[in-house]
């Protein structure tokens, strides 16, 4: 069989990258990323054949992904790592995070367009001010939260939410972002669309990225606006104008970005902070999952497996 080649833009002829032994492309494809592999699966039967080989997804899950897996019972697993491909343990990892300490403080997860590690603290892996008196939060079971608690707002006017994580446990040489999960209780107004919250978010010792968040999902909802209390009227205050609004996931919580912070390397100690102390309005109705750290990445390609 003739070695197939592509022609350039001078009638040059150019190899093509096909007639490679599979291990040779495989190596090559290790040197891209996850999505790139991904949509290289559809050039051809030899590009296909190479990237679903183990040297690629080798090379895109973290050196301690064995260890991370151990970490778990194995019933609690829906994969076996002894016999599955690592394309398989890739993606496992990117749709099923795994939960430590009994599903209580904290999940792991990989994301599919870089492979880079994710990480949700947990809300009780979270310092948040009178969260354990039962006169102001809550803590309870919630069916669409990947941990086994949640803690919901009974009535406060002083909110601060607190989270810390070691730098090491994250990808280095990576810039990720924090978001706040959470829900409401009940479609409407409990004292968030008055004033917005402050959000800051950085390494510990280091300048921190600071912004105003909104923390209602249904701020620009008009049937919403009706049920305001007379002093905001049915328009928006000044101060929460212009602010992005809470988006809502595909697992139904909705989550806000608190700011971003790059990872370099080393064991430093990145802060996330949420707070809002100035409103005289009381707030309610807050369901807390929790933070979670995630890459900041173009995910707007679509993906193919």
């Amino acid at each position: 069989m003739e070695e197939e080649t592509m022609t350039g833009t001078e009638g040059e002829e150019i190899a093509d990258f096909s007639s490679l032994p599979e291990g040779v492309i495989a190596n090559i494809l290790s040197l891209t990323g996850p999505s790139d592999a991904c949509r290289s699966s559809t050039v051809s039967r030899a590009f296909h054949a190479a990237a679903q080989s183990d040297i690629v997804w080798d090379r895109f899950l973290p050196t301690d992904w064995y260890d991370l897996i151990c970490r778990r019972k194995p019933s609690d697993l829906n994969i076996d790592p002894i016999s599955s491909s690592k394309k398989e343990i890739f993606f496992s990892l990117c749709d099923n995070p795994l939960l430590t300490d009994d599903g209580k403080k904290l999940s792991f997860s990989l994301d599919k367009w870089s492979g880079k590690k994710c990480i949700m603290l947990g809300a009780r892996d979270l310092s948040i001010v009178w969260g354990d008196t039962s006169v102001y939060w809550t803590w309870e079971s919630h069916p669409e939260s990947r941990f086994a608690e949640v803690v919901v707002i009974l009535k406060v006017w002083w909110l601060e939410i607190r989270g810390k994580i070691s730098s090491g446990m994250l990808s280095p040489a990576t810039t990720y972002a924090a978001y706040f999960v959470f829900r409401m209780r009940e479609r409407r107004y409990y004292g968030f669309n008055i004033d917005p919250v402050d959000a800051m978010v950085g390494i510990v010792g280091s300048e921190y990225c600071m912004k105003s968040v909104c923390l209602d999902p249904y701020l620009d909802d008009p049937h919403q606006r009706r049920r305001r209390v007379p002093r905001a009227g049915n328009n928006l205050p000044e101060n929460m104008s212009g602010l992005e609004q809470p988006r809502e996931r595909d697992d139904g919580w909705f989550e806000t970005e608190l700011g971003e912070f790059h990872i370099d390397g080393g064991d430093d100690e990145v802060e996330m902070i949420l707070k809002e102390v100035k409103c005289n309005d009381s707030k309610r109705v807050l369901v807390v999952q929790g933070i979670q750290i995630r890459p900041k990445v173009n995910s707007t390609l679509h993906f193919h497996r």
